[in-house]
């Protein structure tokens, strides 16, 4: 009846079923002691019993030697065995200990506790020669496993699928503003209290930047320890490995935390929230998460930002505040206790203490200055400070020497603490001193928190998918759910089939649009300054003469520039057409703002061909110069075309004369209106003005200066004082409403001037030569629009196509962009479900969730280490 297990060998690696063929068990056997040469290395406790017997008959009876016999199990606990759990004499030691009442025999009792610590170091060193042993065991059967010669299914210790859940969460709340409860070991106290000397102690490496007093650690840095056949360290997001068995790589890691940390503050302030990511692997090291976080500081210095005691405060809280983090309150044996600004911080985070380590650093220093022994066994005891722990413990973490190497550090708080008064006198226990029982007592805790909560959070993430997704269902039902990286590639697309429409408008569409607005544009300077002034002159071959020499000007400096600015110009109302056109139901205005930033970046960036007003002067000028009219349509095309052009003049004209001298008759009865002073008094020169055109109908265009004053006498005359200038002005439109009128009736004789055009009007009294001009005129137009189509299409349109695609590629790449663009509670919740959707599909997340909280699982049921 029972189930094949077959499929779950993966959880154990292969070399543990190979065991027996890479280690030789029966001469590691025949090594270790037999059992009665163990036997003779404890003491004969009955005969130790019997001496404290004797010595009490010696006592008077006001003098007890031991309040009760003490018994094995007694001395054991005196012993310290290390297999000791590392939290059980701090709850429960005091009520087993034995204490001892001052007797007037003290040699005996000095006796009895050297051959008790004899002992003691005897079993310790031999349980250190099997740990060295077992160390290198390990570390041979890791380098044979990294050379691949026993090929595993799966590649990722426990720790580091953990660590990457740590990080893809890390990303996900510095994005979205949430927090995971997952377990992680943070580091925490008051700045120089040791801190990252007691990580390094733990990572078994110096990786830290140091400085003399000033503040280190301005980031959180999160250190994911674990087991490997090699002592080496490397970033999250680098693929270099530093080894840190060498001296240079130490230092250059070191230099790479202390640069990152820097980059990582922003200007104006002192410390960041940006966490660095550093993997440590190697022989011996225990599998846990730990964040060191910057030093709780008590006075803001110079040369920090004013806000930098709040900050690491709100970064401590932070994570202290995650209700399954460990942390390891690390307290300054060598100050006093007073000081002290961290214990009250971790009491308000942890009252209780129930995920609390309490560490005493430089207890060296401390033992040497502090005047009473006993406030460090009340520290230790948890009776000092206003908090409660799970487990309390000192260590010495060097010399204050920064070029101490781990080793010299290890050796020198193993003698310490072997030739220590508190231990001799019972004041520390011996699995509560050094950092290689903290480690141990660090990892338990760990990996028991992680059992605990690790299922926790993978429902929170499925609670927190079924909340999104019926809020997108009850908002947005009909749409699919598309975060801002896919919403950006479908408007991308339609931007990129917006501007291939381009390509599809018909050339009959770009020649109408661009002629009539090129013609809108110069027929201004046609007027004014070359049609006006030739027909003041007296004769055809004048005529003929002024206009070529105004075309050519014209052509040589104006012409082309402003077709190329009239293409231009077209381009863009056309592309912003297509760009900003509503296609119905189908238009999703989540798009405009981005359409728009595309647009408008896309015509920055755009520039007309340099050679295409070359080209184009050389075509405008052709065009200009022939003056064959081939057949009748074109010369009643042209006539036509004068007669619009002329029409519209005179419209303008008659408007502007209208605004000069008032309403008429008609008007100011209809409406109630009067004049104004000055428009009677251009009504007035209007009307003697008009009387001197009435006189002579080939007037010139000016008026001369006897004129003038003939002009301004008669006005006074009746009693209008007019100035000369406002004389000047008003003949100006009065002339060129008599000019364009008389141009028209021309125009309009003209209609059946093609017979005498095509035989030169000789012998005939008609002369028709402002219709060819307005012909060349319309010609230019013509020829110049197809040339100009021919570019767009050729040419400008696929260079636009191009520019938007780099614009959109831009956009792509920059992530504030697209947030800027792309915004509103729709992308804001499509964002948070793409992020669950691909967490479930990330077997770095999800997977590594269920994976991890079925090895807790087998952890907890066979009582195996997290390491195996």
């Amino acid at each position: 009846m029972m189930p094949d297990l077959d499929e779950y060998k993966w959880i154990i690696p292969d070399f543990v079923w190979e065991l027996d063929e890479l280690i030789d068990f029966e001469k590691l056997i025949k090594a270790l002691p037999d059992a009665d040469d163990l036997a003779k290395l404890l003491p004969d406790f009955d005969k130790i019993g019997e001496s404290f017997a004797s010595l009490k008959g010696f006592l008077s009876p006001g003098y007890n030697l031991v309040s009760e016999v003490i018994g094995a199990s007694d001395l054991l606990l005196l012993l310290g065995a290390p297999g000791e759990t590392a939290f059980r004499a701090t709850d429960q030691g005091y009520d087993n200990d034995k204490q001892f009442k001052k007797v007037s025999d003290k040699e005996k009792i000095d006796q009895l506790q050297e051959e008790l610590l004899r002992t003691q170091l005897k079993y310790q060193r031999m349980l250190e020669r099997l740990e060295k042993e077992n160390k290198e065991l390990r570390k041979l059967v890791l380098q044979r496993d990294d050379k691949g010669i026993h090929q595993r299914k799966l590649k990722k210790s426990l720790i580091d699928m953990y660590s990457e859940v740590l990080d893809i969460l890390s990303d996900y709340d510095a994005s979205y503003n949430t927090q995971d409860h997952l377990p992680r070991v943070v580091v925490v106290g008051d700045q120089s209290a040791g801190k990252t000397s007691v990580l390094e102690m733990i990572a078994q490496a110096r990786i830290f930047p140091r400085g003399s007093g000033e503040m280190m650690t301005r980031s959180p840095v999160k250190v994911t320890l674990s087991e490997g056949p090699h002592h080496v360290a490397l970033f999250k997001d680098s693929s270099r490995e530093f080894d840190l068995t060498k001296e240079e790589d130490l230092a250059a890691l070191r230099n790479e935390i202390e640069i990152r940390m820097r980059n990582s503050v922003k200007e104006g302030c002192t410390v960041s929230t940006e966490t660095i990511s550093l993997s440590v692997k190697g022989p011996g090291l225990q599998r846990m998460v730990l964040v060191d976080l910057p030093g709780v500081i008590s006075t803001v210095t110079s040369g920090m930002a004013p806000d930098t005691k709040e900050t690491i405060f709100s970064i401590s809280k932070a994570y202290m505040q995650n209700p399954n983090a460990i942390i390891l309150c690390i307290q300054d044996g060598s100050v006093d206790a007073e000081r002290s600004i961290v214990t009250d911080l971790v009491s308000q985070m942890d009252p209780q203490g129930k995920r609390t380590i309490f560490v005493l650093t430089k207890v060296d220093l401390a033992e040497k200055n502090v005047a009473s022994p006993n406030r460090i066994q009340q520290i230790i005891e948890g009776k000092l400070f206003p908090m409660k722990a799970l487990g309390y413990f000192a260590v010495v973490t060097g010399k204050g020497n920064s070029s101490e190497s781990i080793e010299s550090i290890k050796e020198y708080e193993e003698e310490f603490f072997q030739n220590s008064k508190l231990l001799k006198t019972s004041m520390l226990k011996a699995h509560q001193v050094t950092t290689k029982n903290l480690s141990l007592a660090v990892s338990d805790c760990f990996w028991k928190m992680v059992r605990e909560s690790v299922e926790q959070q993978a429902d929170a993430f499925k609670a927190t998918r079924f909340n999104l997704e019926t809020e997108w269902k009850n908002n947005y039902p009909r749409l699919r759910e598309l975060d801002r990286n896919e919403l950006f590639e479908k408007a991308k697309n339609e931007i990129l089939d917006e501007v291939i429409s381009l390509t599809q408008v018909t050339p009959k569409h770009w020649e109408e649009i661009l002629e009539k607005t090129l013609w809108e544009r110069v027929s201004t300077h046609v007027i004014e300054n070359i049609y006006l002034p030739a027909a003041q002159t007296t004769n055809s071959g004048t005529f003929n003469t002024t206009v070529d020499i105004k075309l050519k000007q014209w052509t040589d400096k104006q012409l082309p520039n402003k077709a190329v600015e009239v293409a231009w110009e077209t381009l863009q109302e056309e592309f912003s057409r297509f760009m900003t056109e509503k296609k119905g139901k189908e238009h999703d205005d989540i798009f405009d703002k981005l359409k728009q930033a595309v647009k408008e970046e896309t015509i920055k960036r755009h520039r007309w061909n340099e050679r295409a007003e070359d080209s184009l002067r050389v075509i405008q000028h052709n065009a200009l110069e022939d003056r064959s009219i081939s057949d009748k349509q074109q010369w009643d095309a042209a006539i036509h075309f004068m007669e619009e052009t002329l029409q519209s003049r005179l419209k303008d004209t008659e408007s502007v004369i209208e605004d000069m001298v008032g309403p008429d008759w008609k008007k100011r009865w209809l409406h109630w209106v009067g004049r104004t002073k000055e428009q009677n008094i251009r009504n007035e020169t209007k009307n003697e003005l008009e009387k001197l055109i009435k006189c002579n109908e080939d007037h010139a265009a000016y008026l001369a200066n006897d004129e003038v004053t003939t002009v301004r006498k008669n006005l006074e005359a009746r009693g209008v004082t007019v100035d000369p200038c406002l004389i000047k002005d008003t003949w100006h439109q009065i002339y060129r409403r008599f000019f364009l009128k008389s141009a028209l009736n021309h125009c309009n004789l003209c209609r059946r001037g093609f017979y005498y055009y095509q035989r030169h009007f000789v012998d005939s009294e008609l002369e028709c030569n402002d219709v060819v001009l307005f012909w060349r005129i319309q010609r230019m137009l013509a020829i110049t629009a197809n040339t100009l189509r021919q570019q767009l299409t050729n040419t400008e349109v696929r260079r636009l196509e191009k520019n938007v695609k780099e614009v959109l590629e831009d956009f792509a790449e920059d992530n504030e962009k697209k947030v800027m663009l792309l915004t509103g509670k729709r992308v804001q919740l499509a964002e948070d479900l793409t992020f669950i959707d691909s967490a479930e599909l990330n077997p770095n997340f999800f997977f590594n969730l269920v994976k991890i909280s079925y090895c807790c699982f087998l952890t907890s049921k066979v009582q195996l280490l997290p390491s195996h």
